[in-house]
Parts: structure tokens; C-alpha cells; sequence
């Protein structure tokens, strides 16, 4: 209880407005909300996410989960998720530190560990009872951040210790088949890199499948497996959320964004992101800019 305590103390002190900040720690983002939110659509990197206090629900498709300061998220691969906090107000608030994983540094570790990874799709997006050990690590991370002449020493030693606990607990083969080369769950994260790469193109299946080292049959078969979504669904999806980003952050129109994002016909971007969003374009960026902090989605 004392570790999450501090956790929650150093994240506020960085993190001293609604919504997602950035830090000087590459990896690193801090997350703040003053009160409940409504879904919110968003791209989750492959990450280990600790709530220090409040809680949240995060769902891809028809799964859903909820965590809390007594458990933390693993997503394993880049999904788009729709996260959704339950537990915030101003007098205590929704504190989340949200660490990307360093996959070179995973990958090295690998090398050291030698143990297989075993090769059957395991759950990319899951919830596991809170650790001491990683708690203190995360909070040691953060901590860098009042010292910045630390963090390009401390910063990559800390985060490996992370991985390591990570490896060396309940999650362990799902972090070895994160760096695997010739894993499926491997295979289709590097399918996703290519997908987000160029999602305003047209997407090409075979040369997608043939560059994550797959033929076009099994890249459908473990991509849905593992995402449970379509290739097709999921380039969909990075679309919407990129126009809703431009719409929001850059002052873009429904019509410019759409065709930045891919769309040749107005009307489909208009009728799919309402389908995503739940709003017309400029109904959901005129609701969403009347709300302080409604875009951290973490």
C-alpha cells in the first residue's frame, strides 16, 4: 500500500492537469483524470499500464477488463482499445503511469533467459494482481524525473528490471513470444508496425503477410486470433482515430481529415466514424473540446 502511496504521489506531482503528458523519459507517460470519462477510443502501444489510483475499463471487442491500484494491464501488442474511467474526481483523481516496452532490451534479455516461448496464441490484452517489486521499479522510474541528468543512465536500467519481472511472472510466455522473432504473436506485431506505418494507403494483404515472415492464409487467421479484429477492421480503425486526432489537435475540418486519413468519399468517413465514435465528426470534436482532459484515453 505504501509503494502504490508514493506511485500516486510522484505521478500528481508530474502529471498536474487532466489528461495524458508526456515525460522526459522516452517510454514513459504519466495520465490524469478529475472525473469519470466516457469511452474513448485510442491506439494502445505495447505496454505495462499501473493505475496508482481510481480505476478503469478497457475493451477490444467483445472482451472487457477493469483494473484498479490492486492489479495493472498488459497489452502486448499495438491495439486499438476503447478505455473508459470509472473511478476520478478532483479531490482524487484517476493516476495511471503507462511504460511502452523497449523490445531490443526485451529481445537481449531473451538471449540471457533461454527458455522457450511456446507457440499458442496467449491473451495480448490482460489484468494480474498487482507486485511490490514492480510498483517499486515504476515508481523509482518516475521518480528520474526530478533528476533529469539521471534518466540516460537510469532510465534503460530500470525499465530492463521491469521486463525482467515481467518475464519472471505469470506473463512470462507472453513477453517471450513478444521477443520471438518467429512467434506468431512476434510476427503479427510487426504486421501492425507496417499497417500503422502506412494506414492511408491501400492495404496490401500479401505483401503485409509476406514482410511478418506469414502466408496470407495464417496472417488473417493468428491476426484475427490475436486482435480480434480484421486487418481491414483495424487499418479502419487507425484511420478515424488519426482524423479525430487532426480534428481535435490540429483544427481540422471533417472533409480535410478524412482525406488525409484515406477516405475518397466523404459521406463513408462521415458514416463510419459515427459508427466508432458515436457522433457525427463535428458533433464528437464539439463535445470532446467542451470536456477538460476527455482526450486521455490510457
Amino acid at each position: 500500500m505504501e509503494k502504490i502511496t508514493e506511485l500516486a504521489g510522484l505521478i500528481a506531482r508530474h502529471a498536474r492537469g487532466p489528461g495524458i503528458s508526456s515525460t522526459a523519459i522516452p517510454r514513459l507517460t504519466l495520465i490524469r483524470a478529475d472525473r469519470p470519462s466516457a469511452p474513448v477510443p485510442a491506439v494502445y502501444e505495447a505496454s505495462l499500464c499501473i493505475i496508482a489510483q481510481g480505476s478503469k475499463r478497457v475493451s477490444l471487442a467483445d472482451q472487457s477488463v477493469v483494473y484498479d491500484a490492486s492489479s495493472y494491464l498488459l497489452v502486448s501488442v499495438d491495439l486499438p482499445l476503447v478505455g473508459h474511467v470509472l473511478e476520478a474526481s478532483p479531490a482524487a483523481p484517476y493516476l495511471c503511469c503507462k511504460i511502452d516496452f523497449d523490445l531490443a532490451a526485451l529481445a537481449d534479455l531473451l538471449v540471457t533467459e533461454r527458455r522457450a516461448s511456446g507457440e499458442k496464441d496467449l491473451p495480448v490484452l490482460a489484468v494480474y494482481p498487482s507486485d511490490p517489486d514492480l510498483i517499486d521499479a515504476a515508481s523509482r522510474l518516475v521518480k528520474l524525473l526530478d533528476r533529469p541528468e539521471t534518466i540516460d543512465v537510469l532510465a534503460p536500467l530500470i525499465e530492463r528490471e521491469i521486463l525482467y519481472r515481467l518475464l519472471t511472472g505469470p506473463h512470462g510466455a507472453t513477453l517471450r513470444q513478444m521477443g520471438t522473432v518467429d512467434s506468431h504473436l512476434n510476427q503479427v506485431s510487426r504486421a501492425i508496425a507496417t499497417i500503422r506505418n502506412g494506414f492511408q494507403a491501400q492495404l496490401r494483404i500479401d505483401e503485409i503477410a509476406a514482410a511478418s515472415g506469414m502466408s496470407a492464409s495464417s496472417f488473417h487467421a493468428h491476426f484475427k486470433a490475436i486482435t480480434r479484429m480484421t486487418p481491414l477492421e483495424y487499418q479502419k480503425q487507425l484511420r478515424l482515430q488519426e482524423a479525430r486526432r487532426l480534428m481535435l489537435a490540429d483544427g481540422a475540418n471533417a472533409g480535410t481529415a478524412g482525406f488525409a486519413v484515406g477516405y475518397d468519399s466523404p459521406s463513408q468517413f462521415s458514416r463510419e466514424y459515427r459508427r466508432l465514435f458515436g457522433a457525427p465528426p463535428r458533433q464528437d470534436i464539439e463535445r470532446l473540446q467542451a470536456i477538460p482532459g476527455s482526450a486521455a484515453a490510457y
